[in-house]
């Protein structure tokens, strides 16, 4: 049998995810690279053969997405399965056209496949966009559970930007954990805030291996999804936050989309900073879209370490590097506080940016104001660092979800903000987990 060959182009992520669940070990494929896009320095490596299986004893090749026509015609390929999220509608078929104009077909794939089914009831937060704030929900519902007595595993989205065959499985108990597994800031971001809560944190390349040990000390699996992708596991009880901010792009994202329309609860984030219109707005297209969806509005309480230092100063805004950057928000919580602790200018940062951090400038030009928290490697977090030190701010606002002085020196006064989901929509959520017999 003629083997259908194929490439998977993704971001680290979903893309690996695929392959593990449906193409691994199957001899109606052959996989012929992997490409890479949105995350820095993934390309020119291989993907493993102790995670590529016995089809693949060499390894699986990664290369820039932008080798792909390329590739396609070298290997003669049949198909292209696209697997990575957060990118609009448009980009999706954007990406298909220059695919189907070569000659492969061009393939999404769904739950049916690449969803795994654990023997612990699962919970599932995902997102319409980065950036909604589907961390601060993960986090308290993690904290919900385990007051009510429920060892909960919360288990991250795949962010292997390390040596993958390190990275096959990754438990974090502590924050020691997160040196130990030598993470990038943006592991960081999403991992210590976690640890932080209490909650004990998963994640790696290989999500069925990293089930059966997340199973082995949990009563509930907490998906905490990355990007807007939908779930790795089947679950029971599926979460999406949406942002008003973001109005329409609820319906025009892959696949925030398709987790507004799988899911049982759908929480509309940002009241307090949204647009009332907006939010109408926003609640009337969830009704439409998904009529036996439950909706939730929510606050994003913003909590600033020392407002003193911020008001009536020139400040530098450092804020979530994901959201502002390919989530497309030109501002989060950092600037939030700014303003609300009247701090008398905004420095602009891009003046002031060297190396790794002026490229990011250079392909994210909707950026003006603020400084996105970039660290995907040693090099680029010492960019980071350097670029804040050569501005003339009087104050630096850290609005990452860590504590960016754990990493790097800042040479100037400096507060942490930190956010989470108000008391009445924990409540609300507390009421929904009791009414699913989950506590």
């Amino acid at each position: 049998m003629k083997r259908i060959k194929t490439v998977i182009i993704g971001a680290a992520g979903r893309d690996f995810h695929n392959f593990n669940t449906y193409f691994r070990n199957n001899e109606r494929y052959d996989v012929v690279a992997f490409t890479a896009t949105q995350i820095p320095d993934i390309s020119g490596r291989k993907y493993p053969a102790e995670l590529a299986g016995f089809l693949y004893p060499e390894g699986i090749p990664i290369y820039p997405e932008k080798d792909l026509p390329s590739l396609i015609r070298q290997h003669k390929v049949d198909q292209v399965i696209m697997a990575y999220s957060d990118i609009s509608h448009v980009q999706v078929m954007q990406k298909a056209s220059h695919v189907l104009a070569i000659g492969p077909d061009f393939r999404l794939m769904g739950t049916k496949h690449t969803c795994i089914k654990s023997n612990k009831p699962v919970i599932a937060v995902c997102a319409v966009r980065t950036g909604a704030g589907k961390s601060q929900v993960s986090r308290r519902l993690g904290q919900i559970l385990r007051k009510h007595g429920k060892r909960v595993a919360v288990i991250r989205h795949p962010m292997p930007y390390g040596e993958l065959r390190k990275q096959i499985c990754q438990r974090f108990g502590d924050l020691a954990d997160l040196d130990k597994h030598e993470c990038t800031i943006e592991e960081r971001e999403e991992y210590a805030p976690h640890i932080e809560a209490g909650n004990l944190v998963f994640a790696g390349v290989d999500y069925d291996v990293i089930l059966k040990e997340a199973e082995k000390e949990a009563d509930i699996i907490l998906w905490d999804g990355g990007n807007n992708d939908f779930p790795f596991y089947a679950p029971d009880l599926w979460f999406t936050v949406t942002d008003p901010h973001r109005l329409g792009h609820e319906t025009t994202y892959y696949p925030g989309h398709t987790n507004l329309l799988a899911s049982d609860v759908i929480i509309v984030n940002k009241v307090d900073t949204a647009k009332t219109e907006d939010v109408e707005t926003l609640i009337e297209t969830i009704k439409v879209e998904n009529p036996k969806a439950q909706i939730i509005k929510a606050e994003s309480i913003v909590t600033v370490e020392d407002p003193d230092i911020i008001r009536e100063k020139r400040v530098l805004v450092v804020e979530d590097g994901p959201t502002v950057t390919h989530g497309d928000m030109e501002y989060g919580a950092g600037m939030v506080a700014a303003k609300n602790n009247h701090a008398s200018e905004i420095i602009d940062p891009r003046p002031f940016a060297v190396r790794s951090i002026n490229d990011t400038y250079e392909k994210y030009t909707h950026l003006k104001q603020v400084l996105p928290a970039m660290g995907y490697g040693a090099k680029q977090i010492k960019d980071l660092e350097e670029t804040i030190n050569n501005t003339n701010a009087d104050t630096v606002i850290i609005g990452t979800p860590i504590d960016l002085r754990r990493l790097i020196t800042i040479n100037k006064p400096n507060t942490r903000i930190t956010y989470d989901v108000d008391e009445k929509s924990t409540k609300a959520l507390e009421n929904i987990l009791e009414a699913r017999g989950f506590i």
